[in-house]
């Protein structure tokens, strides 16, 4: 099954979602910052990554930039997941790069409708 790269900093988030994940199936690897998301992204070589905005160290907007800037990981598909509900900041994930964007609380089957599709196109 696909390999997820869950990029997010809060703890209970980063838990909740990925265990629902491995409930589907999915096979999760996870960073707790936008430096390690970017490390871990080329390491790890994820078929999607989830990516919170808000980061410490390197928040979600560079981190995306910094991987889709790469040849060798750009075309792993990204989903920004913020709490920021605003059409400016879904724009603004977007323009940084990212193939989706979810706002949180995640609607998970939402979510996994959304991660099928884009590894379908992958």
């Amino acid at each position: 099954m696909a390999r997820i790269l869950l990029v997010e900093d809060n703890e209970m988030n980063r838990d909740m979602l990925s265990r629902r994940l491995q409930r589907k199936g999915y096979e999760v690897v996870m960073a707790v910052d936008g430096g390690e998301g970017v490390a871990m992204a080329a390491s790890e070589n994820p078929d999607l990554i989830l990516m919170d905005m808000s980061l410490p160290v390197l928040n979600g907007w560079d981190a995306t930039r910094q991987i889709k800037a790469s040849p060798a990981l750009a075309r792993i598909p990204i989903i920004a997941l913020t709490a920021h509900a605003m059409a400016s900041d879904r724009e603004q994930a977007l323009a940084a790069g990212c193939d989706g964007y979810e706002t949180k609380p995640i609607e998970l089957p939402q979510l996994l409708e959304k991660i099928e599709t884009l590894l379908r196109r992958a």
